[in-house]
């Protein structure tokens, strides 16, 4: 939902840059699209257009940005400002510059001239995107600096593989945050804006939480969305309900013949019935029924008729029946006094 702020954006800048000359006034608006065209120019089309260098430019922008910040005009905005401010405020004190422009206006052009307003205001201050963190904006640089410091120690702590609720992530940052953060920033919607702060850290379709190279959030293909798919379902599902799944969820045509085979080859998959695949995480084991009854035994020693079914269905997808009909080969397995199941290598 879009704030609403009491100022009209366009009327503040044209205030602000019409105590400019007309280059300087020329200058800055296509610096920051805030003529005709939205497009934000470089310093070398500008340059260009005059004949001059970039760098020469950059020193008419410089020189524009504190002329504005010195005349009477900027001085009467100084409620435009402050409301600006108690809205960032409202936002978390630091926030990413996409999230924040998006969240006051719909419009690019009206963006554009927030932007040059933040730019120019004297109160906030920009950090440029980086290896770790989005372009952002600031009010505070106390609070900037613990936000930063608490997202990279979330971040070391998951592992690669590792997907977390929304409700965890969020519960994890406030717990690196501690008791530095103020109670009005200890809401969902702001700690949410701080997450989306890191290059490290995204969302999977499912509003999971990980790290960016993680199979889990960076789907590189039928595998990754399978194994999504599964992880969310939560029981051993047929090759080509996941696909059906695949395609509705992630708007990608997956052919269920594609989906055998691709999972057939992925250790992540395990085959545990006609069709059906289970994810290897869950402790299904592959191969065939007999021999992964025969191996239970030889870990846990002779069994009970239901202790060793749950055992098996633990493994494998399969019916009591199927189990029951491979206990009948006499050859492998045999009863005891106990009426207990055993495999017969186990005598010799």
């Amino acid at each position: 939902m879009t704030i609403k702020v009491s100022f009209k954006p366009k009327e503040i800048t044209k205030k602000l840059i019409n105590t400019l000359s007309e280059r300087s006034k020329d200058v800055i608006e296509r610096r920051y699209g805030l003529g005709k065209s939205v497009k934000r120019e470089t310093l070398e089309s500008v340059g260009r257009s005059y004949g001059i260098t970039r760098e020469r430019v950059r020193q008419i922008e410089n020189s524009a940005l504190s002329s504005i910040r010195k005349s009477d005009a900027y001085k009467n905005c100084e409620p435009v400002f402050t409301e600006l401010v108690g809205v960032i405020h409202d936002m978390g004190a630091i926030i990413s510059e996409n999230e924040l422009l998006k969240e006051l206006s719909k419009s690019e052009s009206v963006q554009n001239h927030l932007h040059f307003l933040l730019v120019v205001g004297d109160t906030f201050t920009k950090l440029r995107e980086n290896a770790k963190f989005v372009h952002r904006w600031h009010i505070n640089e106390e609070i900037a600096n613990m936000v930063h410091d608490a997202l990279e120690k979330v971040c070391k702590k998951i592992t690669v593989d590792e997907l977390l609720a929304e409700r965890e992530i969020i519960d994890r940052l406030l717990e690196e945050l501690g008791e530095c953060v103020h109670d009005d920033h200890k809401r969902d919607d702001v700690v949410k804006r701080w997450l989306g702060l890191s290059k490290h850290l995204a969302q999977n379709p499912f509003g999971e939480w990980g790290r960016v190279g993680s199979p889990g959030i960076n789907m590189r293909g039928i595998r990754d969305m399978a194994w999504l798919v599964l992880r969310k379902h939560g029981s051993p599902m047929h090759y080509g309900e996941v696909a059906d799944a695949i395609t509705e969820m992630f708007n990608r045509k997956a052919h269920s013949a594609t989906c055998h085979n691709e999972l057939i080859k992925d250790p992540r998959f395990v085959l545990v019935g006609r069709g059906l695949y289970a994810l290897a995480e869950w402790g299904y084991k592959p191969g065939p029924v007999k021999e992964i009854i025969a191996n239970i035994l030889k870990s846990h020693g002779p069994m009970e008729k239901r202790d060793l079914i749950d055992a098996v269905k633990r493994e494998r997808y399969v019916k009591t029946n199927t189990i029951m009909s491979n206990l009948q080969d006499t050859d492998l397995f045999g009863i005891d006094e106990n009426g207990r199941y055993f495999v017969r290598d186990d005598e010799k």
